[in-house]
């Protein structure tokens, strides 16, 4: 990845080589939006705390809208007044913890049961 200053605004050609690696991401109107769908209202809770913790140690704070079975992520740089380094790296941050998958990984950790029952996110993969 090249080397910018963090709250410079990218060009529509280097968001859309950043978006090539977040395919479940959108851009729109200086924004990139990703919406999680989950099982239940437990499950967008989980996704909107996972966020939150992540933008509050990122010190860098997404708009979110909620319903009971979905979650959209909305992230621009305010300062900047546009897209920077800031929303990708958050972005990329978002994707790894909220669809981490340990069962897929064959490690120790089994993952959530394959019973609907205890599923609580709807992971593209």
């Amino acid at each position: 990845m090249d080397a910018m200053p963090r709250d410079e605004v990218l060009s529509p050609d280097v968001i859309a080589a950043r978006l090539a690696d977040l395919p479940a991401w959108n851009e729109a109107d200086g924004w990139i939006t990703r919406t999680y769908r989950t099982n239940s209202w437990k499950g967008t809770l989980m996704v909107i705390n996972t966020v939150g913790h992540l933008a509050e140690a990122a010190w860098h704070h997404p708009d979110l809208t909620a319903s009971y079975a979905w979650v959209e992520v909305r992230l621009t740089t305010h300062s900047a007044k546009g897209l920077t380094e800031k929303d990708f790296a958050l972005a990329r941050k978002i994707e790894e913890v909220v669809g981490w998958q340990p069962g897929l990984e064959g490690g120790a950790l089994e993952g959530t049961p394959g019973d609907p029952r205890f599923a609580y996110i709807k992971y593209d993969r």
